[in-house]
């Protein structure tokens, strides 16, 4: 597979454009889901109302019946249920963590085995977070890490 990224002449809109054989319902859902999804998200944070873009969040908690949003510094509100932020960012490289988290693959810098078979991810900006046993499959697939067999 090839993949060519140009920069659109001035006035022109982004366009992507795909050749393929035959496209099958994969490339199709996934063309339909990133069409349709926001990237942003409306955040609250003490009497303000911010615009978050979704690569700013390092990762989603649920706690309490409320949706939070971790950000480099700062921890915002957000009015969406985590399974609904689940299926919107999903595509964008977000991965369920545990039952009550979601978290940015893009802000993993390392992770760490632990003796109970969950693991440690250890996030750019210094927090670490659980990633529970039943979504370390799912995790290292995405991430593109293979099992090592001794």
């Amino acid at each position: 597979m090839k993949i060519i990224i140009e920069s659109p002449q001035p006035n022109e809109e982004d366009t992507i454009i795909i050749r393929c054989t035959s496209p099958d319902q994969q490339l199709i859902s996934m063309l339909l889901s990133f069409q349709n999804s926001s990237t942003e998200l409306i955040g609250y944070l003490d009497n303000k109302i911010v615009r978050l873009n979704y690569s700013d969040v390092y990762y989603f908690e649920a706690n309490e019946n409320r949706v939070f949003a971790y950000c480099h510094s700062d921890v915002y509100e957000i009015k969406y249920k985590l399974y609904e932020l689940e299926n919107q960012f999903s595509s964008l490289d977000f991965a369920r963590c545990s039952k009550s988290m979601i978290v940015n693959l893009e802000k993993i810098e390392y992770l760490t085995p632990l003796f109970s078979g969950k693991m440690e991810a250890h996030l750019k900006n210094g927090e670490n977070v659980i990633i529970s046993r039943q979504y370390i499959r799912d995790l290292k697939t995405r991430l593109g890490i293979q099992e090592v067999r001794l």
